[in-house]
């Protein structure tokens, strides 16, 4: 009985925090800040503790969880109407490099030393700090970089070329399954596209793992591949 009832709470808890994270926006699994990484650990380990609830308690943690998600609701709000209640809640961004002069405060401001912070240089394709303007510590713990203009890529700007403009690309068959919304956003029919899945020689569309079309009427298929022909370029 009380693997039953714990499976109960388990699917309960799995149902409430994805409608709490509907509710608190895509934001708690993208960019997270501080503030959001600890209320997610926090409404995880009470969903958690309601799953093994064996007492007939679960409506506490329950009750927990919705006041947590409330609370980020409310901190994301305020933060939408105020920049102190923003600043509060998500800190500001922290020059750490600025023309040539590294800024010891605030490398212990954000509690970063300098070993990481070359680190992460090196990862982002700097590994000679002359080639950086500014380096700046966003928010949720992310390095930005401006190089200086002698050393940023190059533009078609700069090059005086003025490239096609690209397009969206729809998703138009997908595992074997034509999206028929997709495909008539894209403004194409199926007649359309029985006719280019019969130009690359495929009589089914079970047999299409991936199909793509832009707005400049580029198409581009992959099909089904098994996986023993997949390249080992680890061996």
């Amino acid at each position: 009985m009380n693997i039953l009832y714990i499976a109960a709470l388990s699917l309960g808890s799995i149902v409430e925090l994805l409608i709490l994270c509907r509710l608190m926006g895509y934001r708690q699994l993208s960019q997270m800040s501080m503030f959001d990484y600890v209320n997610s650990i926090t409404i995880g380990s009470i969903a958690a503790e309601m799953a093994i609830s064996l007492e007939d308690n679960f409506l506490y943690p329950m009750t927990a969880m919705i006041i947590y998600a409330a609370a980020v609701i409310l901190l994301s709000w305020g933060s939408s109407k105020s920049i102190r209640i923003r600043r509060i809640v998500t800190g500001k961004p922290i020059v750490l490099l600025n023309k040539d002069k590294l800024y010891e405060k605030n490398f212990r401001k954000a509690k970063i030393d300098l070993n990481e912070f070359l680190t992460q240089c090196r990862v982002s394709g700097y590994f000679d700090l002359s080639q950086l303007e500014s380096a700046i510590l966003e928010e949720n713990g992310r390095i930005s970089f401006l190089p200086k203009s002698e050393y940023r890529p190059a533009t078609p700007k700069d090059l005086h070329v003025l490239p096609i403009n690209d397009s969206l690309v729809a998703n138009i068959i997908i595992d074997g399954h034509i999206m028929t919304k997709n495909l008539k956003a894209s403004g194409k029919d199926e007649r359309w596209l029985k006719h280019q899945l019969s130009t690359h020689g495929v009589s089914d569309v079970r047999d299409v793992f991936l199909a793509t079309c832009d707005l400049n009427n580029q198409f581009s298929l992959y099909l089904r591949t098994p996986s023993s022909q997949a390249p080992d370029i680890f061996t």
